[in-house]
């Protein structure tokens, strides 16, 4: 059979109001009118979509099956518009890992004038963009990608745009604060300060396992403020930032490079590897030419630690 479009986008309204009046009013649809193409589209597929009774809308199982096709037959109907128009509607990216400021990595891009137009949005973290992704409401995201769960993994395409080298940050009275350079095995007498709870600190997990520093789990993240003063007032604690991170020296706090090994904290670009947003190809490129210009993927091995570079022989320009 033939989807048609307009009773998708009738049932995936209903489905997310659980309200033909409000789903109807979203479409600028009479109530009647919305009704009338979800009962087609079951119609042609010969079941339920919805259980409805008076007080109530709730999805079938066969509703809670089709949802999801739904919503990314939506998609892919948006990205065909979109490919025929040459990518006139920007293509929208979430950004997640807001400690270390990825948008200064999407800035440098747009400053130079590269790349298909971008509108940025706000992700809370890698599994939250992977299901948005899935559902079609965002055509890329940037961050630091890490395993997921085989569903999600395997629905998503990524790709490394850039190898960030990471500095220590000390209590500026603690005696290592007035070094040139540390090795991350320097700092094993110390306890790494985690700026939010463990599970969603992929990189800083592996620092720490891989060259054995205790840690000191953090609650919510309250920001790069909070983090630094606790790092202030820690006394044997220490926080790791990004090198190009706009921080400095402030008052009570040393920042202090890394080497033998650098430790490298990759920004990825993450998108749906079946649908992907016609925009994407343009975006890559952009970013692998930001990469040359800016040297963005070196990674020197055996002189630099970056966790999963045995996957870097798929990476252009690594």
């Amino acid at each position: 059979m033939d989807l048609d479009l307009a009773q998708v986008r009738a049932f995936v309204a209903a489905a997310d109001h659980l309200h033909f009046g409000h789903a109807a009013r979203s479409l600028s649809l009479t109530q009647q009118g919305l009704s009338k193409r979800i009962a087609r589209l079951e119609d042609a597929l010969g079941t339920r979509l919805f259980d409805r009774s008076r007080t109530q809308v709730g999805l079938t199982p066969a509703g809670l099956r089709f949802l999801d096709p739904a919503r990314a037959a939506l998609a892919a109907g948006a990205a065909a518009v979109d490919a025929v128009r040459h990518g006139g509607s920007p293509i929208r990216v979430d950004l997640w890992g807001h400690l270390f400021e990825p948008l200064r990595t999407v800035r440098a891009l747009l400053d130079d004038g590269a790349g298909p137009p971008v509108e940025i949005g706000p992700g809370r973290d890698l599994p939250g963009v992977a299901a948005a992704l899935l559902r079609g409401e965002i055509g890329a995201a940037l961050g630091r990608f890490h395993p997921l769960d085989d569903g999600l993994e395997q629905a998503l395409a990524h790709r490394p745009v850039r190898f960030e080298p990471v500095d220590a940050v000390l209590p500026a009275g603690h005696p290592l604060a007035a070094a040139g350079r540390l090795r991350p095995a320097d700092l094993a007498g110390l306890r790494l300060l985690l700026p939010a709870a463990a599970g969603r600190l992929d990189f800083l997990g592996s620092f720490a396992a891989r060259f054995a520093i205790p840690v000191e789990p953090g609650g919510a993240n309250l920001g790069l403020g909070h983090l630094l003063e606790r790092v202030r007032t820690g006394g044997d604690g220490f926080a790791l930032l990004p090198a190009e991170l706009p921080l400095g020296d402030g008052p009570g706090i040393a920042v202090v490079p890394l080497a033998d090994p650098t430790p490298l904290y990759a920004w990825s670009l993450v998108w749906h590897r079946d649908r992907p947003h016609p925009g994407v190809p343009a975006l890559l490129d952009a970013f692998a030419a930001a990469g040359r210009r800016r040297r963005w993927l070196e990674y020197r091995p055996g002189l630099d630690w970056l966790p999963g570079a045995e996957d870097l022989a798929a990476v252009p320009d690594a």
